[in-house]
């Protein structure tokens, strides 16, 4: 808990570093137990108004019943007519449900059961500021200001059913259920039975009105169409006429749905493909012949050739001859006059065979010319029709501009009238796409109000309000609680924290002179009576601080606050007793507008600094002493305000006396006056080698501390550390933080001994 080095922020990373950006349970949960009495007030708050709720509701019933918009309905009536529509996207549901939310189905379900006579029913939707809106209504009728000028001309009766439309439209709930075509139907009220019969009487009017519409759908629309089918029936045969009337005047004549000068063309174009075809393969098989007979190959044959009995004669002999003349010319030598003879008939053969090929290459040459002859008359042909043809697309144009309409005509005709002799079918077979799955029965149990449900939203909605109450709370709390925000506020070093001792007046028992101090408050003697405490505990480390912190032997210290009524003073001497122990310590009473040490230890003193400042008295002679610590005292005996102790403290009579003081003690503590409210402690801060702060805990705010301080860079550079003072141990603990030293103050207990020495 207490800590001898001043404040520095390492920059090494350490686990706090790493959770920066975590949330900080151990935060949370101080934050819960100090704050769980007020959540707790709040749940008990919302369950008291919960259950008196409960206790006062009156219990209303919800019946309901499901309607299937049914598919299977709208595909039967298809069979038979397919005029009727089906529901394929989500928007037709969506309108179903507007449907049975509207005024036309609620007033059905109003006049079938006549709710505008059931006064339990009317009843139910009576509130208690209804009365004051009629009077406020009446009264805007009697001056004409009111704007209902629908209502004022409506009777008592339609009033009535109004009134009954509003209640049952406000307690109807129709939803969907899930992305299926089933629409769930509610109805609440005071009773079960009329509930249920309510909803039984808006799905039956729901039925009935679907079926009404399709039947007044059905029926107008086959009176239009049948208004348009005798039109169309006219201008149908009237645009046939005009068809068959312009092919009469241009000679365009058809056959088979197509013109002859079409089909001739068609024909023509077909006959010259073939025809070029021939030719082609003529020329081919003459060019082949007479290559054959120029180049001399007798083994180069055509088709017609190897048909040729006396062409493949020819060759067998050719052949035979040619193989006896290959014997006998490796027998008897090729000059032989059996080679020589036969290779003479050789030559002949293919004399002749070559003859017979010159005489079929006269036929391919005939063959040639006639197709050739045929190709330009079919061409010539192609020429006349094409200018025919070409004449009559001219005309062909307008004629088929007229088809078009004549056909546009023709079709809408039978289009009418197969929607003609639908919309007939559909009004001879009301079925709708619509049908109850689940009918209505009256509930056993009431819908509202939920007794588990109320309570737990009590609980739930007082905890939020505890909760946030408490968040506020916390938030508000700008105080100091914790050494670490002594650290990080202030850049101090934390002290110690003193906690809150009870001032209770206690005599003692064995006399006292005059020249000894008063000590008579046991709050001023903490330190010495309970040597062991932390309280004591605390200000050995403040003085370990000064020890370290001033190396001078002689040590002036200066203990500050920021506001009054800090426990400054008490501070002051409960320190001023432990450096006693340590070295000669003399304690000054410097606070000259509100001496408080002095009050305390020191009532009947009869002088003391102030006279020392304005007298010239000698110190020596006014020091009251302690024969129990050895400490010495100098009292401020103020008997009036003092305007100007600033100037005191800032005098060179100050300076004497902290230099003459220093010569001989080896502390000199200054109880200084706060310095928020005035500068005293301001103008000594030159004079004095270190300050100490005491902050009070959970009393003084953390941003006041900081902006008294730090406006001050000489006392802030001297400031040796802070304590918090008057700490609350008991609510200490709320706001100890995992690895603090307040999160090891029961370990560190064991240590202390608070009962007196």
């Amino acid at each position: 808990m207490n800590q001898i080095s001043s404040f520095t922020r390492s920059h090494e990373p350490d686990e706090e570093d790493f959770q920066a950006g975590q949330i900080d349970i151990d935060k949370l949960i101080a934050a819960a137990r100090r704050q769980w009495r007020v959540v707790a007030i709040c749940i008990c708050v919302a369950v008291v108004l919960g259950v008196v709720y409960l206790l006062t509701a009156v219990p209303r019933y919800t019946a309901s019943t499901s309607i299937l918009i049914d598919r299977s309905n709208s595909e039967i009536a298809q069979q038979l007519s397919s005029f009727g529509g089906v529901l394929d996207d989500e928007a037709s549901v969506l309108s179903q449900v507007e449907l049975l939310k509207s005024e036309a189905i609620g007033l059905a379900a109003v006049d079938k059961l006549k709710l505008y006579d059931n006064a339990e029913f009317m009843a139910s939707g009576q509130s208690v500021l209804n009365p004051v809106k009629d009077g406020i209504q009446a009264v805007l009728q009697t001056i004409g200001m009111s704007g209902g000028g629908a209502d004022q001309i409506l009777d008592p009766q339609e009033r009535l059913r109004q009134s009954a439309l509003g209640i049952v439209q406000d307690s109807l709930t129709v939803s969907r259920t899930g992305r299926s075509y089933v629409l769930e139907v509610s109805v609440t009220s005071t009773s079960p039975r009329l509930s249920a019969s309510i909803v039984s009487a808006l799905a039956e009017a729901y039925l009935n009105d679907k079926l009404d519409a399709k039947y007044d759908a059905t029926r107008r629309a086959g009176t239009w169409l049948q208004e348009r089918i005798e039109e169309l029936r006219r201008q149908s045969l009237a645009s046939d006429m005009a068809v068959q009337r312009f092919r009469a005047e241009n000679g365009l004549v058809q056959a088979d749905g197509k013109l002859v000068s079409d089909q001739q063309l068609a024909e023509l174009n077909s006959a010259l493909i073939v025809a070029r075809a021939d030719t082609a393969r003529a020329q081919a098989r003459y060019d082949r012949i007479q290559q054959i007979i120029a180049s001399g190959q007798s083994d180069a044959m055509v088709t017609d050739a190897l048909d040729s009995s006396v062409i493949n004669t020819l060759r067998e002999k050719y052949l035979d001859a040619s193989k006896r003349e290959s014997e006998i010319a490796k027998r008897l030598g090729s000059d032989h006059i059996q080679a020589i003879r036969l290779r003479q008939e050789m030559a002949e053969y293919q004399r002749l065979m070559f003859g017979e090929l010159r005489r079929i290459a006269e036929s391919y040459q005939s063959e040639l010319q006639v197709s050739l002859s045929r190709e330009r008359n079919i061409t010539e042909g192609v020429a006349r029709a094409t200018d025919v043809s070409v004449v009559a697309n001219e005309t062909q144009v307008q004629l088929r501009e007229l088809e078009r309409t004549s056909e546009t005509y023709k079709n809408l005709y039978q289009t009418f009238l197969t929607r003609y002799q639908e919309a007939t079918q559909g009004q001879s077979f009301p079925i709708t796409e619509a049908r109850v799955i689940s009918k209505a029965v009256p509930p056993s149990v009431p819908s509202s109000p939920r007794k588990a449900l109320v309570l737990a939203l009590s609980i739930v909605l007082g905890a939020a309000v505890g909760g946030g109450i408490g968040a506020f709370r916390e938030f508000r709390d700008r105080y100091f609680r914790t050494g670490e925000q002594i650290r990080d506020v202030l850049g101090l070093e934390f002290l110690g924290s003193l906690p809150l001792i009870t001032a209770l007046a206690t005599t003692r028992n064995d006399a006292v002179s005059a020249s000894q101090i008063d000590f008579r408050r046991s709050i001023t003697r903490q330190a010495v009576d309970h040597p062991l405490s932390s309280f004591a505990e605390s200000l050995r480390a403040a003085r370990l601080a000064i020890d370290v912190r001033v190396p001078k032997k002689a040590k002036i210290i200066g203990v500050i606050s920021t506001l009054p009524s800090e426990g400054k003073s008490t501070v002051s001497v409960n320190m001023a007793q432990m450096l006693a122990q340590s070295g000669k310590t003399i304690l000054i009473d410097a606070d000259l507008r509100n001496p408080g040490a002095t009050r305390s230890i020191a009532q009947h003193a009869e002088a003391g600094f102030l006279e020392v400042l304005l007298e010239g008295r000698s110190y020596s002679e006014l020091v009251l002493k302690d024969d129990v610590t050895g400490l010495h005292f100098l009292p401020a005996v103020v008997r009036r305000r003092v305007t100007h102790s600033a100037d005191l403290l800032s005098s060179a009579k100050m300076a004497e006396l902290l230099q003459a003081l220093s010569a001989e003690y080896e502390y000199v503590v200054l109880d200084l006056p706060p310095i928020g409210p005035v500068v005293d402690g301001r103008v000594v801060a030159r004079r004095v080698d270190g300050f100490l702060v005491v902050v009070e805990w959970g009393r003084t705010a953390r941003k006041v501390v900081r902006d008294t301080i730090l406006s001050d860079p000489l006392v802030a550079d001297k400031c040796l550390g802070a304590f918090l003072n008057k700490v609350d141990t008991e609510r200490m603990k709320f706001y100890r933080e995992y690895g603090s030293s307040e999160y090891y103050q029961g370990r560190y207990s064991s240590y202390y001994v608070d009962d007196k020495a």
